[in-house]
């Protein structure tokens, strides 16, 4: 995810998208598992992965998020270790539940009710 910025934006040039019709997925270590949030636009939140993106495309940042809680390790200098370790068995179970719930609300984003799709996500 650090280095996807590269890919991001040559799949927006190749598919003619433009980074604001554009949902991008990622893991949240500010949330707990079992918190996930669409998000639209802004800044990078000390996410590699995000700031590779938004300098890949020329600093816009008004694509859309889908941020999927993993939790954090409790000090910053475990972060790293964390994030590419996997999940226990029962935090993909709710990491995999969770995806699939955001699944299920995007075609009202896409429908342009992303209002309504957050508020599913987010009260469920």
């Amino acid at each position: 995810m650090n280095h996807s910025g590269k890919s991001v934006a040559a799949l927006c040039k190749f598919f003619k998208i433009e980074p604001q019709h554009m949902l991008v997925a990622y893991d949240e270590i500010d949330f707990d598992v079992g918190v996930t949030r669409f998000k639209e636009g802004g800044g990078h939140g000390g996410h590699n992965g995000i700031r590779d993106i938004i300098s890949a495309l020329g600093g816009q940042n008004g694509f859309y998020r889908l941020r999927i809680g993993v939790g954090h390790p409790g000090h910053k200098s475990m972060v790293a270790n964390y994030v590419l370790s996997p999940p226990s068995r029962s935090e993909a179970q709710i990491i995999m539940s969770d995806i699939e719930e955001a699944i299920r609300v995007i075609p009202k984003a896409v429908a342009g009710e992303w209002e309504d799709a957050m508020k599913l996500l987010h009260t469920n």
